[in-house]
């Protein structure tokens, strides 16, 4: 997604169609929505952390990926705040910037927010200098543009504020209101910024600026989805029922480059690095090799055909996907057998153990998965993506 916002921004200068908007972020916040109600919380959400496909089987589809800071929240073995600062600064919700050491999916939400108004101004909606310090320092730079957009907070607007730790510490006298922090301003920032780009179009000669003209129903779910207060943010299954996805047209849809089969968007290939894979009769994974295995909604396993892996004939190597992991290779690490735990469908639960180097088969997956990408990445373990399809119960490891 990032890539499509640089295109707009400093190759075409005009901004992206509606639908094209709409559309990503109502299938990023289906993904969000499968993952909170299965309790797992992303912490790193960002344009370039999501991606969108260009072509092939599902073209103008939305994959959330890099879930290097994801937990389980339901009920985690140590506490959150154990891993130190997450989120990208500008995505970071308030009540981290705050010194939280409890959060909820609300920080999700906050930084899907931050993604929806950089997808309409083609910005970062708030760009923070961010300090480069030990330890977590506070990022004043960050909040100060929180409130200069949304106002500054009070015990009475957020209740718990009291009990977070800069707040109640009032670091860098951050409890004093400031003239320029005032009443929320969103809608009036957002014009701001769209009118700068207009008149710096038509510096540039061009007669008829293009910008992009954010709907009411559009304004009012962005604001719900920056509520400063955590408790009032809207959740990922309320916002897909607001009116900017059900009673405003165009309607969303699973393309986002094709609207009622008419091309609305189109963008250039992405460069791609092809890498060999092992000589034939090695039996060796490469490194970061994804496995892919199409799986009918039961329990039984099915074949796992491993990007890298061949067998002695030099044909992609077939792995039972009842495997506990690939067999360790002579350049690998020992098997790191982390679990990773993904609640599909209810109550049927899928491991993935991954090796320290390489891609382990999984274990059976059963039942029927909402369209998205998951990618876990964990330190000395390797990635994986998982990509989950609907109608056909395909899940791509």
């Amino acid at each position: 997604m990032y890539e499509m916002i640089w295109h707009h921004r400093d190759r075409l200068q005009a901004p992206m169609d509606p639908y094209t908007v709409k559309s990503l972020l109502w299938q990023l916040l289906n993904g969000l929505s499968f993952m909170h109600q299965n309790w797992i919380i992303h912490r790193d959400l960002k344009p370039s952390n999501v991606l969108v496909t260009g072509e092939g089987p599902e073209p103008g589809c939305v994959k959330i990926a890099d879930f290097g800071l994801a937990r389980v929240f339901q009920a985690p073995v140590r506490p959150l705040y154990d891993n130190g600062v997450v989120v990208t600064i500008w995505y970071r919700a308030p009540e981290l910037l705050l010194g939280a050491r409890h959060y909820t999916r609300a920080l999700d939400m906050w930084a899907a927010g931050c993604i929806f108004a950089e997808l309409m101004t083609l910005r970062p909606l708030f760009q923070g200098s961010e300090r480069k310090q030990a330890g977590a320092p506070f990022q004043f730079d960050q909040i100060d543009r929180i409130f200069r957009v949304l106002g500054h907070p009070s015990s009475k607007t957020w209740p718990l504020l009291e009990h977070l730790p800069h707040w109640h510490d009032n670091t860098e006298n951050v409890r004093a209101k400031r003239l320029e922090w005032g009443a929320p301003r969103l809608a009036e920032h957002l014009a701001e910024v769209l009118h700068a780009q207009a008149e710096a179009q038509r510096a540039h000669g061009r007669a008829e600026p293009a910008v992009f003209r954010p709907s009411p129903a559009g304004l009012d779910l962005l604001r719900r989805m920056l509520e400063i207060d955590p408790a009032q943010r809207i959740t990922a299954e309320d916002a897909l029922r607001h009116d900017y996805f059900t009673a405003e047209a165009p309607l969303p849809g699973p393309n986002a480059l094709v609207c009622g089969g008419v091309q609305v968007a189109s963008y250039p290939r992405r460069n791609r690095t092809q890498v060999p894979g092992p000589a034939a009769g090695t039996g060796a994974a490469a490194a970061g090799g994804a496995a892919a295995t199409a799986l009918a909604p039961s329990a039984a396993a099915a074949p796992v055909a491993v990007a890298g892996a061949y067998d002695g004939a030099g044909a992609p190597a077939l792995l039972a996907a009842s495997q506990p992991a690939l067999p360790p290779q002579p350049h690998h690490a020992p098997l790191a057998m982390a679990q990773q735990y993904l609640p599909v469908a209810g109550a049927v639960s899928a491991a993935l153990p991954m090796a320290s180097t390489g891609v382990a088969a999984p274990l059976a997956f059963s039942g029927c998965i909402p369209s998205s990408l998951v990618a876990f990445t964990k330190t000395g373990v390797a990635s994986a993506g998982i990509r989950m399809a609907a109608a056909s119960g395909v899940v791509m490891v």
